[in-house]
């Protein structure tokens, strides 16, 4: 796996950079891809994978690139601190069954309290949107919430 500099791009007071990614597997199997980082976000731009990628599996790829961007800004840096800005800190989360737990009790007491659920766990964990879907998603599977319904 490898992680470069592209380029950067300085305008006024914020900075734009962007970073290409590689990962050659021993299959054979390759994901490229180029992220943009500026404004305090990570933006993928282009994806191209090697057998072709699952929608579960971008999802593990787009993680990946948001921890290997903090990385390759610095020790302590994140898209929010590539550009020298301050750094979002996520809050600690637990993984596994307590961390379930803890999806499943934001999710509920948001229910209760008539707010997003998923909004409340984006909230608790730090995760994007994405991220929180597979963790509630996870909490379902185990059994803390009950099954998603049926839209019609």
């Amino acid at each position: 796996m490898s992680v470069r500099p592209a380029w950067e791009v300085r305008e006024n007071e914020g900075t734009t950079r962007w970073f290409e990614f590689r990962l050659v597997f021993e299959d054979g199997a390759r994901i490229d891809a180029l992220a943009v980082v500026g404004g305090g976000c990570v933006c993928v731009e282009e994806v191209r994978a090697q057998p072709a990628l699952s929608l579960d599996d971008l999802a593990v790829l787009a993680d990946w690139i948001e921890d290997s961007v903090a990385e390759a800004c610095g020790p302590g840096a994140g898209p929010d601190d590539c550009g020298g800005q301050g750094r979002r800190a996520r809050p600690a989360w637990p993984r596994g069954p307590e961390g379930r737990r803890l999806v499943a009790r934001e999710y509920r007491a948001a229910q209760r309290d008539g707010a997003d659920p998923i909004l409340a766990v984006m909230g608790a964990t730090g995760h994007s949107r994405r991220t929180s879907l597979r963790l509630i998603g996870q909490a379902r599977d185990a059994g803390l919430l009950s099954p998603r319904r049926a839209r019609r």
